[in-house]
């Protein structure tokens, strides 16, 4: 209001008032592009993401095996594709809020390309209007080119910007550089509040972005409980599996008995309920999982309410597997 009803013109309180306007229109889409810059950079730069869901698969197994925490395999065995999402959000906490405050880098990155897009249709703006001497309204026509030339840049509504419309811009190359100072100024002043920047801020979280790309079908092995590792949500022919594990990990008991099967997925007879399953003989990931359960056999006898006894008796030979082995295991 105050603006309208100046009677003079007054370059610098227009420029001022316009990137107040931008300001509030460029924090939205600076954190869509640093989501996706970071999303960018963690596949670019980190090898756990840089395979197939089967390949994170194997590097969160050996995540499980170096933490070494039962609550964290439980969080896998009963979640599996929270935990996914965990594990895809621990890195992304060690990428961007470690004590190097990369988020904050990433977003000031974001925000001079907006700027840099931003000042392109200030200058592109004013070429196009400079020669118009068919219209009296420059200003009100600079307004509409300059929204037009962002629409693909942030959400400026042109009709938030009526209240400037009617002054009159004689000095156009004098707009131009006004404009430069005053986004400048608005450039650093939002930089100064990323320094308190965190997940807070983002509508759609940075880590969501691979946690799409590695997402897929979570159907699970009908006998040992293991994911599919197809990465299409309802995909053509039967579900398929990299790493089975020992059957008791899905509940399976020895009949009429509390007894935990510890076997490990082999070729059943088809049945019509797992007739969409792929289950073949798996002789690998074996010391990994024996490993596993003399590891938390108590913590696993809770869980499961049962007992490694008769057919699910531990082999001596399972006791005897060291961790280092269960994790060379992972890197064949």
């Amino acid at each position: 209001f105050q603006i309208s009803c100046q009677g003079t013109t007054s370059v610098p309180t227009f420029a001022t008032f316009l990137c107040q306007k931008i300001a509030l229109s460029v924090f939205h889409p600076a954190c869509q592009r640093t989501a996706k810059a970071i999303a960018r950079d963690m596949q670019e730069k980190i090898p756990d993401f840089q395979g197939n869901r089967a390949n994170l698969e194997v590097c969160i197994l050996r995540f499980l095996a170096q933490e070494e925490k039962f609550k964290y395999f439980k969080e896998y065995l009963k979640h599996p594709k929270k935990s996914f999402q965990m594990y895809i959000a621990l890195h992304f906490l060690r990428c961007c809020l470690d004590e190097n405050r990369r988020l904050e880098k990433f977003l000031a990155s974001s925000l001079d390309l907006l700027c840099g897009n931003i000042l392109s249709a200030v200058s592109s703006s004013t070429e196009k209007v400079k020669d118009r001497n068919d219209r009296e309204d420059k200003t009100s026509l600079w307004l509409d080119e300059f929204c037009r030339e962002l629409t693909e840049v942030i959400n400026l509504p042109r009709s938030e910007l009526r209240c400037i419309e009617h002054q009159e811009i004689t000095d156009l190359q004098l707009f131009n550089k006004t404009m430069e100072v005053a986004l400048t100024a608005m450039r650093d002043w939002l930089k100064g509040k990323f320094v308190s920047a965190d997940l807070s801020w983002f509508e759609r979280l940075p880590l969501t972005i691979p946690a799409e790309l590695f997402s897929g079908c979570w159907e699970q092995c009908p006998f040992c409980g293991a994911v599919c590792t197809y990465t299409m949500w309802g995909h053509d022919g039967d579900h398929q599996l990299v790493f089975h594990r020992p059957e008791f990990l899905a509940g399976r008991k020895w009949r009429g008995t509390d007894h935990l099967v510890i076997e490990i997925c082999r070729n059943f007879a088809s049945a019509v309920k797992f007739s969409s399953w792929k289950i073949l003989p798996d002789p690998s990931m074996q010391a990994y999982w024996k490993w596993f359960v003399c590891r938390f056999r108590r913590d696993l006898e809770t869980l499961y309410n049962g007992k490694f006894l008769g057919k699910g008796e531990i082999p001596e030979a399972w006791k005897r597997i060291t961790k280092q082995e269960a994790l060379a295991e992972l890197d064949k």
